[in-house]
């Protein structure tokens, strides 16, 4: 059984003249897949993941999460966004046990702290967990909130372009953290980015989204742990990059009604 299963979804916008966003989207996603959804722009990827996230609901078809439809948020799902979200009146460390309590866990006052500690030590945050969001770096600070989905302990994890608003050295660093304590903690997660190199560094699966529809699926076959520097040398990675170009800056040119040439 999947761990996540898209069965002709749709989604409408509500208006004067509703105008839709996806139209019978149908995805299976794997038990501890690391799976990007990748697209311009306006595409839908961010509203397929809000679906998951369970804020929006389908106007038709359904969502099973283990086989169960998926009516609303829950403790099931951590998400990471791309602008932080913190509390900016708790420390690190606060934010961190408030992803604890919202999951439910039944844990004492000196266990959250410790779980708690012991996330942001996995992000490289041993030493900043007095510290408030404002003393802290945006680098910092996601990792904080990397730290804080992880500790909910979910099977799944959403993350909405959540490295979008980062220089590209720490990028890189975030990028390569995510991938590892993936695989570790054996989750399943969703990504949203409109990245081709950051969708072929971090998925098992790439989907290939236009307005209202999936183009395609890409398989990444590459072996983990992935370094880029690595990537860029092997000829699977450049065919692959090669495809998802395509895909890629064709759904573009059609939406602005340009040629590209690649």
């Amino acid at each position: 059984m999947s761990k996540i299963d898209i069965q002709e979804v749709s989604f409408h916008y509500p208006g004067q003249q509703p105008h839709a966003a996806l139209e019978e989207i149908s995805l299976s996603i794997e038990e501890g897949e690391f799976l990007c959804l990748l697209g311009p722009s306006g595409c839908g990827k961010s509203t397929l993941l809000s679906l998951l996230e369970g804020l929006d609901h389908a106007d038709g078809g359904q969502i099973l999460l283990d086989g169960a439809p998926l009516t609303g948020p829950g403790p099931d799902r951590a998400v990471v966004f791309q602008h932080y979200s913190l509390f900016p009146w708790l420390t690190a460390r606060k934010n961190v046990i408030f992803g604890i309590r919202q999951s439910g866990q039944k844990r004492s006052k000196p266990e959250q702290k410790e779980r708690a500690d012991y996330y942001l030590s996995r992000v490289g945050l041993s030493n900043v967990g007095d510290r408030y969001p404002s003393e802290l770096s945006g680098g910092m600070q996601q990792r904080v909130a990397i730290a804080r989905a992880l500790a909910m302990e979910t099977d799944v994890l959403l993350m909405d372009e959540p490295f979008g608003a980062i220089d590209p050295k720490l990028r890189q660093e975030l990028q390569e953290l995510v991938s590892r304590l993936s695989t570790e903690h054996h989750k399943t997660v969703v990504f949203v980015t409109h990245d081709i190199d950051e969708a072929i560094l971090l998925a098992d699966r790439i989907v290939v989204m236009e307005p209202k529809q999936i183009r395609a699926v890409e398989r990444v076959e590459l072996p983990r742990p992935r370094k880029r520097d690595d990537l860029v040398e092997q000829p699977e990675y450049l065919q692959l990059r090669k495809r998802l170009m395509s895909l890629f800056y064709e759904q573009v040119a059609s939406e602005i009604g340009d040629e590209v040439v690649l």
